[in-house]
């Protein structure tokens, strides 16, 4: 995955910031996920069920677990 464009947030600092989760979309309906801090662990999906917890996240499904 040397040659995976990464995509951070908007939000994210764009001074280099080290604490920002990534996305970068794979082959097929694959995309991928990482965290800035520790770009070696990647987590793969698919692309619907990555919508499925994006939709869930912002509708508030797992705000019992901060």
């Amino acid at each position: 995955m040397s040659n995976t464009f990464w995509q951070k947030s908007s939000y994210s600092n764009a001074e280099g910031a080290n604490n920002c989760l990534e996305l970068a979309t794979g082959t097929d309906d694959l995309r991928h996920l990482r965290e800035s801090a520790a770009p070696e662990t990647i987590i793969t999906t698919s692309a619907t069920k990555l919508r499925a917890f994006l939709l869930g996240a912002k509708a508030g499904e797992f705000d019992h677990l901060t």
